[in-house]
């Protein structure tokens, strides 16, 4: 979960000669940044430097990153008419930066281990392009929801198109498995994300199994706050689901169900606690795994700026060798 990024001094002086965008768009950065925690983490797989954002400029939306503010939508969809402007976006011409930035790491790592491709899911991205930037109560994506339904779908079909358009175009590319992030879908009701928003998800995710017929790419959905959807996530049509620190990962897997692949979920916040304290919710987290096939251990968002690397490290080498160390496991 946000492998690379400010914690990292590495990262941090590629940042100082370098806007966001300008490292997101240019593939040597963008693959130096990806390669940078490969380096130096003992992990299982790498993450495209990219951005969930950056394919909504290919629909004619124009995007900056401000500093203090985040990113910004400047031309906000509003309207109907708003909507029915939105270009259709080739992948292909819109984010060939990314395109290529995954070409050059999957040279580079010559199949040592795989590599993560990503995209934002319809409802983050349709909030984004609504709101404008970050929302605390996302008034103005759930008034179009509300009183302009018809509006709302037509945005969530052309956001699903983007989306599954962009992953497959990730596959291509050679990405071994892809995820699809709702950062925001935590904000909904589960009745309003059955009603509004699963159809559009599991549209996407239809579309890259069309395309990926022996299911040889996992696809992996992840929301934040979402512990109260239970089996509605099931319904997505994904390999992998995603769960946070909101809610025990034995507690979680038995409302998913046990026939799917459960990642996370240790908080990011932890990894600013002493080592003992992270080994030990660490090893919580994996004794609530219980040994299941199908557990990925990751955290529950991405890491936190300023955290500690060695502590990340530790984290990880202390993931890979638990299962090694049984009297340690006997005592948690």
């Amino acid at each position: 979960m946000r492998q690379a990024g400010r914690y990292m001094p590495e990262y941090r002086a590629i940042r100082e000669h370098h806007s966001f965008l300008e490292m997101v768009k240019t593939p040597e950065l963008a693959a130096e940044i990806t390669l940078q925690p490969i380096r130096a983490l003992p992990v299982d797989a790498a993450i495209i430097y990219s951005d969930i954002l950056p394919p909504l400029e290919g629909m004619g939306l124009q995007l900056t990153y401000e500093k203090g503010e985040g990113p910004v939508i400047h031309n906000p969809v509003r309207t109907l008419a708003d909507i029915d402007a939105l270009r259709h976006a080739d992948p292909y011409e819109t984010m060939g930066f990314t395109l290529d930035a995954i070409r050059l790491v999957k040279r580079e790592l010559a199949g040592r281990i795989p590599l993560i491709g990503f995209s934002g899911a319809p409802f983050t991205l349709a909030s984004y392009a609504i709101e404008g930037s970050g929302s605390r109560d996302y008034r103005r994506t759930k008034l179009l929801m509300y009183r302009e339904p018809l509006a709302w779908h037509a945005l969530m079909e052309k956001l699903s198109l983007l989306v599954s358009d962009y992953l497959i175009a990730q596959i291509v590319a050679g990405a071994q498995a892809v995820q699809i992030f709702d950062s925001w879908a935590g904000a909904l009701a589960p009745s309003d994300y059955v009603e509004y928003v699963l159809p559009h998800v599991q549209r996407a995710i239809e579309r890259v199994r069309a395309f990926d017929q022996q299911s040889l790419v996992p696809i992996i959905y992840f929301g934040t706050d979402m512990a109260g959807m239970g089996a509605i996530l099931r319904q997505t049509g994904a390999d992998v689901l995603g769960v946070d620190w909101r809610i025990g990962l034995d507690d979680a897997w038995e409302r998913l169900g046990h026939d799917v692949a459960v990642q996370g979920n240790l908080d990011p916040a932890v990894l600013f606690a002493p080592i003992p304290e992270i080994e030990r919710r660490a090893a919580d987290i994996l004794n609530r795994a219980a040994g299941r096939p199908g557990h990925i251990f990751n955290l529950g968002h991405g890491i936190l700026t300023e955290t500690p690397v060695e502590h990340v490290r530790q984290l990880a080498e202390f993931v890979q060798n638990y299962s090694l160390v049984p009297a340690l496991a006997e005592g948690m």
